[in-house]
C-alpha cells in the first residue's frame, strides 16, 4: 500500500522557537521542532512532558459523585456488606476489575469479582450477573468500563436491595441509570478537567479518592499502575495529560516490578529482558488478555491478573496464549471471508463506509475483523453476526470520524449501543440489519471528509541519514509513551538507494530487509519494511526512492538502531501539506 504523505515544514517563527527551546534543553533542532509541533513551547512545559509527575494527577474529588461513591464504599466496608467488582470482558474491563479488586482486597475480605460471559450474557449488566449477586448476598456492585446505559437492569437491582457505583468512560444517554454514584468524566454535568480516561483509569481515580479519604499512602497505589498502562494502550485512548502520567509510570512499573499475572504474560510473549513499550502491550500483552473473553470467559484473565503465585499464573498464561492462537485462526478466516464479500459488492466501492454481516461469524472476534477492514479499506466499518433473532455488532472508525455519533443516528433501530469516537458496539433485530446499513451509510456519506478515507501518513520531519545518531534515538525515547494524541514521530528521507544487500525475507517472502544509503550524506543504515515486498523489484533496480519511517532499536544488534519503513515510493513525488 502506498500512502499519501502530508508534511508541513516548520515556519520561520517555529524554527526560531525550536532553536531557542533546543538551546535551553540541550536538544537537537529536529527534536525541539517536534516539541513545538506538539504545542510544547516552554522549558517548563518540556520538563513536564519528559518527566510526568504523579504529583500532577488531578484531584479525584473534582469528578462528579466521587464523594458519594467513597462514602458508599466506606459504609459498605463499615457494615461488612458483601461487595462485587463487576466489569466488561475486554482488556480495559479486566484490568479495571483486577485493579479495584486487588487494591481493596488489601483492606477488606468480603469482596468478589464477576465478568459476564460474552456468549451467554452479552455486554454489560446481565440478569445472570444480578442473580449471582443476589444469591451470594451482595449489597454493593462496583461496575467498571460498562453500566452507563444499564438503566433497566440497575433499576431492577435497586428493587432487590443492591446498590451500584458506576465507573465508566463511554458516552452516557440523556437519562442515566439510578445508581448511587456515577463516575464518568464524559457526563455532561461533570466538570472534571480531563475527559479521556479509560475504564481502568476511572477505577484508579476511585481508588485514589478512597485512599485519600482513608489516609492510605499514595505509594500503595503505585503497584496498580501497570494495569493502567495496559488499559490505556489497549483501549486506544489519548496518551496526553493525565493518561500520559498514568501510562508513563505504569510502563515504569510494568518494566521494573510487574504484577504476578502480567509478569507471566510477559514470559509467555517472549518479552523478557527488553524494555516494554506501548506497542508491546497493543500487539502482544493486550490480545492475550482479550483472548479469554473472545474465545471463552473473560473471568479467566482476571483470575490471572489478580493471582499471587507465579507458577499458577504461568499455567493460566499458557491457557490464554492458546486462546489467542485459536483467536488468530478464526480472525484470519473471518477477515478473508469479509474481504471476499467486500470484493463482490460492486456498490460498496461507492460508499464511504462498510457494513457486513454473516450469521455464522463468531461474536468474540467481529471487533478485530472490523479493525482489520478499517485498516485495509480506510472506511468506518460495522461487522455484525446473528444471535437468534438479533444481530450484534462491533464498529471501528478511521482517524477523525466519530462512529459513535453515526450509530446513534440510527438509535430507533437499535436495542442497545454504546462506545466512543473510534469504537462502538450495537445490538438490533436481525430483520432491521439492511435498514440500519442503508441509514448508517447515508449518515457517513453526509458527514465524513474525503481525506478521512485516504491512506495518509503525517510526516513529522525530513532528515538525512547522517542525522540518525544514537543520541537522537535516545532523545526520541523521551517522547514516549506513544499513542493516540502523542504518536511516534515519522521521518522521511528523499533520494535513497539500495546499498546492494537488500533482500526479501519472511515465511511468505512478504517483508524486505534493507540496507540503504542516502544520496546527500552517503551514510548507510539498516531497515525493515514489513509487508512491502511488492516494492523489492523497484528497490533492486538501483533507482532512487523516498522512504517514510520510524527509528527503532535493532533487537538483533544491541546498541544499534534500524529504520522501520512505513512507506516506499519513487523519488521526487511532491509531499502535499497537511
Amino acid at each position: 500500500m502506498h500512502f499519501k504523505w502530508k508534511y508541513d515544514p516548520p515556519t520561520d517563527n517555529e524554527n526560531q522557537q525550536a532553536k531557542e527551546l533546543g538551546e535551553k534543553l540541550n536538544m537537537n533542532l529536529v527534536l525541539s521542532q517536534l516539541l513545538i509541533k506538539r504545542g510544547i513551547t516552554t522549558e517548563s512545559a518540556a520538563k513536564r512532558y519528559f518527566r510526568p509527575q504523579l504529583g500532577d494527577l488531578i484531584n479525584p474529588f473534582l469528578m462528579k459523585d466521587m464523594d458519594v461513591a467513597v462514602d458508599r464504599l466506606n459504609d459498605a466496608m463499615g457494615r461488612k456488606e458483601r461487595i462485587l467488582v463487576y466489569g466488561d470482558y475486554d482488556v480495559d474491563g479486566c484490568t479495571a476489575v483486577a485493579l479495584v479488586y486487588k487494591f481493596l482486597q488489601q483492606f477488606y475480605s468480603n469482596i468478589d469479582y464477576y465478568i459476564p460471559n460474552r456468549y451467554e450474557e452479552g455486554y454489560g449488566v446481565s440478569m445472570k450477573g444480578l442473580e449471582y449477586a443476589q444469591q451470594t448476598g451482595v449489597k454493593l456492585i462496583i461496575i467498571l468500563d460498562c453500566g452507563i446505559k444499564a438503566k433497566d437492569e440497575i433499576t431492577f437491582a435497586q428493587s432487590i436491595g443492591i446498590d451500584f457505583i458506576i465507573c465508566d468512560h463511554h458516552v452516557p444517554d440523556e437519562e442515566m441509570p439510578p445508581a448511587v454514584a456515577i463516575l464518568n468524566p464524559k457526563r455532561p454535568d461533570d466538570s472534571y478537567p480531563f475527559k479521556h480516561l479509560c475504564g481502568c483509569g476511572v477505577g484508579f481515580k476511585f481508588m485514589q479518592a478512597f485512599a485519600k479519604n482513608n489516609a492510605i499512602p499514595f505509594s500503595q497505589l503505585i503497584p496498580m499502575l501497570d494495569f493502567c498502562a495496559v488499559s490505556i494502550a489497549a483501549d486506544i485512548v489519548p496518551v496526553v495529560d493525565e493518561n500520559r502520567i498514568l501510562a508513563f509510570h505504569g510502563l515504569k512499573q510494568l518494566n521494573q516490578n510487574p504484577s504476578v499475572g502480567l509478569k507471566a504474560i510477559i514470559d509467555i510473549c517472549g518479552l523478557n529482558g527488553r524494555e516494554l513499550s506501548m506497542s508491546d502491550i497493543i500487539f502482544k500483552i493486550g490480545p492475550r488478555i482479550n483472548a479469554s473473553g473472545r474465545m471463552e470467559n473473560g473471568k479467566e484473565s482476571v483470575d490471572l491478573l489478580v493471582g499471587k503465585d507465579f507458577q499458577e499464573a504461568l499455567e493460566e498464561a499458557k491457557l490464554i496464549d492458546k486462546y489467542n492462537e485459536q483467536r488468530k485462526d478464526i480472525d484470519k478466516q473471518m477477515t478473508e471471508e469479509a474481504n471476499v464479500i467486500v470484493s463482490k459488492l460492486a456498490s460498496q466501492k461507492h460508499f464511504s463506509s462498510i457494513v457486513l454481516y454473516d450469521e455464522h461469524w463468531k461474536k468474540g472476534v467481529i471487533g478485530i475483523v472490523a479493525s482489520r477492514l478499517t485498516e485495509i479499506y480506510f472506511r468506518p466499518t460495522v461487522v455484525l453476526t446473528r444471535d437468534g433473532d438479533l444481530a450484534t455488532g462491533s464498529a471501528r472508525s478511521v482517524m477523525g470520524f466519530d462512529i459513535y455519533s453515526a450509530i446513534k443516528s440510527c438509535r430507533d433501530l437499535l436495542l442497545n449501543f454504546g462506545g466512543h469516537t473510534y469504537a462502538a458496539g450495537l445490538t438490533l433485530r436481525w430483520a432491521d440489519v439492511q435498514e440500519f446499513r442503508n441509514r448508517f451509510q447515508h449518515y457517513v456519506e453526509e458527514h465524513i471528509l474525503p481525506e478521512q478515507t485516504e491512506a495518509s501518513l503525517d510526516i513529522d520531519a525530513e532528515i538525512d541519514f547522517k542525522d540518525i545518531t544514537k543520541k537522537l534515538h535516545n532523545d526520541l525515547k523521551r517522547f514516549s509513551p506513544f499513542g493516540l494524541g502523542n504518536t511516534k514521530p515519522i521521518f522521511c528521507t528523499k533520494g535513497v538507494y539500495d546499498y546492494g544487500t537488500s533482500k526479501v525475507v519472511g515465511r511468505s517472502q512478504e517483508h524486505i530487509k534493507l540496507e540503504l544509503v542516502d544520496s546527500i550524506s552517503g551514510t548507510v543504515v539498516n531497515g525493515i519494511a514489513f509487508g512491502q515486498s511488492a516494492s523489492a523489484r523497484y528497490i533492486k533496480s538501483k533507482r532512487a526512492f523516498d522512504i517514510a519511517y520510524t527509528i527503532e532499536d535493532n533487537v538483533f544488534k544491541r546498541n544499534q538502531v534500524q529504520l522501520q519503513i512505513e512507506d516506499i515510493r519513487p523519488a521526487e513525488e511532491d509531499i502535499p501539506k497537511k
